[in-house]
């Protein structure tokens, strides 16, 4: 599944998935991609970042729905009776693969920036009028727009729609907002550097949702919430 190479790019390898989830993931998001975007430069996707934050804060509870156990993590058990209640029809494997899609850190637990992710994922990946139900149970409806944006801004920095975005894309959407600032190259690679999560010169939707998190600020809030369940401990 190549690419156009622009500057600053590797000749790309052909991309074989690791998981039947990342699979699906690209194939969803390069059907996405055939309808463009609407998002016209990246400062666009920036003007978005405080709206978008604030959607994020309000997934608290529905992780708290998903934390049984109120540990701040939810586990594989919990992630899959929750979908079992909510009726969202994953199976055993696309569940472990979702899981371990979204545990970053292999800690056996996803945190709440992991389960933001995982939440977009399930929107991108179920658009059936079951997801619809389940969707509305968990009360995602209204964040339906929010990650609709997500989708949209990866499709605009996915120029060539093969489902990953690479170096010399993410310089051609700073290049079009900076209008020729010398530093617009070095923020494109520091903003790349941050997606490329495995470093294969590569980003697939997964690790542009992971740095999105961060770019709002919701690793921060993270951790506060796990410095305050420390000192409930104490």
């Amino acid at each position: 599944m190549g690419g156009v190479i622009g500057k600053g790019d590797a000749p790309k390898k052909a991309w074989v998935p690791e998981t039947k989830l990342e699979a699906k993931m690209v194939e969803a998001m390069q059907r996405r991609a055939s309808g463009g975007s609407k998002m016209k430069s990246f400062n666009s996707i920036l003007l978005k970042f405080p709206k978008i934050d604030k959607s994020f804060r309000k997934c608290k509870s529905i992780f708290e729905q998903f934390d049984e156990d109120s540990n701040h993590v939810i586990d594989k058990e919990e992630l899959r009776h929750c979908f079992n209640k909510l009726e969202i029809s994953f199976s055993d494997e696309e569940i472990n693969d979702l899981f371990e899609a979204c545990d970053i850190n292999d800690d056996m637990g996803i945190k709440f920036n992991e389960f933001i992710v995982l939440l977009c994922l399930v929107h991108l990946l179920k658009d059936d009028p079951t997801a619809q139900l389940a969707k509305s149970k968990m009360g995602m409806p209204d964040l339906e727009t929010t990650f609709e944006t997500l989708v949209d801004a990866f499709v605009f920095l996915d120029k060539n729609k093969d489902g990953h975005v690479s170096k010399s894309e993410m310089v051609d959407a700073i290049n079009e907002t900076a209008s020729g600032e010398r530093s617009s190259g070095q923020i494109a690679m520091k903003r790349f550097e941050e997606m490329d999560w495995d470093k294969n010169g590569m980003v697939n939707f997964k690790e542009f949702l992971f740095a999105f998190t961060r770019w709002v600020g919701i690793d921060e809030m993270d951790d506060e919430d796990n410095d305050e369940a420390g000192e409930e401990k104490v």
